[in-house]
């Protein structure tokens, strides 16, 4: 997947912007330029576009929507900056976390009001690390719907989506401008277009596993529940052009996967006081750090699979999400009278389990923390009826790439601007920081939708400038 040299190549067609990849990143930015007035194509590998988009739960977190306002509830984009940056141990910039704060708000309102997107606020909980309820999704908290919804949006306003269509070859000028672009069709025939911008939005590389394994190590041997068609190509392309990367050890993990079934259990059990007990009956971790950071945690306990206990009020959460509700079709929902049937139900110790809810018992009714730092609250401590899933740790998308600036325009490792190269979402570094710890829940998202925003701006205004 080279980037080849334009001289001497001629373009029998032009499209002003084209755009590489129809997950929430493309379809946004194609949106965008197509607001701003501009000739838009993009370009899917995929039959069926689904990306990383349709595998997520399809929540955006936003301060300051309509929807936080209806619903009496204080944002800022000041205040979300600092929650991503706290999440990250302050190795996110703020100037780069408030761009992203300050384009989320009216991002998720122009999705509604400009192109039909139907979203609500999540209430209820709050997933960790964000100090006010701002994840706005589908009612059905899927990305899949999610991903339709944008694809509706895209059909109704008549812009070009070609499926099937495997970017693999880049035209620059020897200024590093991009010309245009080769693909190819699934039955091997190669097309060329021109272009004046190019929006790189083909996600992060967590399907290539040789990248994993160099840049991020410590999750190499768990499962990939990502897509697999990342496979890095815009780092790679990034890279032959003299582009920066930043944060490569950057990913979103999960912690509470169902397995064997690949399907993610909703955080919001734990945030209802779930616990994760391992195979050998033991609890391993503060469960509230996040669900990112316990992908490697699970991985790493014998069999690589855990419980996830939880109660009442963390099924009346879960049962709102579809994924929740297709793993129980599946069976993978253990409900048990009491803690002797839960040991059964899931070949646990006894003993060890009794030992378990009697520390976090004692440390709600002392007021203090457990033994891993976490507090629960009377509320949360665990009765019977107890349900338990038995999940493993996995990798879903990566978190670092190329390095942009507040307009999404690629920077060169010097730190100027290439010509006319945009990027977001997986590609492009994110606001996770270096690691899994710095992952806030729908930083993915987040920064699919707002850097794809802010990426079709720029493509517009600089193919309306060309």
């Amino acid at each position: 997947m080279p980037v080849l040299s334009a001289e001497g190549i001629a373009f029998e067609y032009e499209i002003p912007v084209v755009i590489v990849g129809a997950g929430a990143c493309g379809l946004v930015a194609a949106l965008t330029a197509h607001d701003e007035g501009q000739e838009v194509i993009v370009l899917e590998r995929d039959e069926n576009p689904q990306g990383s988009t349709s595998l997520s739960a399809g929540l955006i977190p936003a301060p300051g929507t309509r929807l936080q306002k209806e619903a009496g509830i204080e944002d800022s984009p000041d205040l979300f900056a600092a929650d991503l940056v706290a999440k990250t141990h302050d190795h996110t910039p703020y100037d780069q976390a408030l761009a992203v704060a300050r384009a989320a708000g009216p991002m998720i309102d122009w999705l509604m009001d400009r192109h039909g997107v139907e979203l609500e606020l999540v209430t209820g909980f709050l997933y960790p690390g964000h100090s006010r309820l701002r994840m706005h999704g589908p009612k059905s908290r899927t990305g899949a719907d999610l991903e339709q919804s944008l694809l509706a949006a895209v059909s109704n306003a008549g812009i070009d989506l070609v499926t099937g269509a495997s970017v693999e070859d880049l035209f620059a000028d020897e200024t590093g401008r991009i010309r245009g672009v080769r693909f190819r069709r699934p039955d091997g025939a190669a097309e060329v277009l021109g272009c004046r911008a190019l929006v790189l939005a083909c996600c992060g590389f967590a399907g290539d596993p040789d990248m994993v394994r160099r840049y991020i190590p410590e999750i190499a041997d768990a499962e990939c529940c990502g897509h697999l068609s990342n496979t890095g190509d815009a780092v790679k392309w990034g890279l032959e052009l003299g582009a920066g990367v930043a944060d490569m050890g950057a990913y979103q993990g999960h912690g509470s996967v169902a397995h064997p079934h690949s399907l993610p259990l909703t955080w919001a059990v734990i945030t209802k006081g779930g616990i994760l007990i391992n195979s050998e009956g033991q609890r391993f971790s503060n469960e509230m750090r996040g669900y990112s950071e316990h992908g490697a945690e699970v991985a790493a306990q014998p069999g690589h699979v855990a419980w996830d206990i939880f109660g009442e009020a963390g099924y009346a959460e879960a049962v709102g999400f579809h994924d929740f509700r297709e793993i129980s079709k599946l069976g993978a929902v253990k409900k048990a009278k009491s803690l002797d049937e839960l040991a059964s139900l899931t070949g646990l110790s006894l003993d060890r389990l009794q030992a378990e809810f009697a520390e976090i018992e004692a440390a709600a009714q002392a007021g203090t923390a457990d033994r891993f730092g976490r507090r629960f609250a009377h509320e949360d401590v665990l009765h019977p009826p107890l349900y338990a899933v038995k999940v493993n740790g996995a990798l879903f998308h990566t978190q670092g790439g190329l390095v942009i600036d507040a307009e999404a325009r690629v920077l060169r490792e010097d730190g100027s601007p290439l010509p006319n190269l945009l990027a977001g979402g997986g590609a492009a570094r994110g606001v996770s920081g270096d690691s899994n710890y710095g992952y806030l829940s729908g930083n993915g998202l987040l920064t699919a939708t707002t850097f794809g925003r802010l990426a079709g701006l720029s493509a517009a205004r600089i193919a309306a400038e060309e």
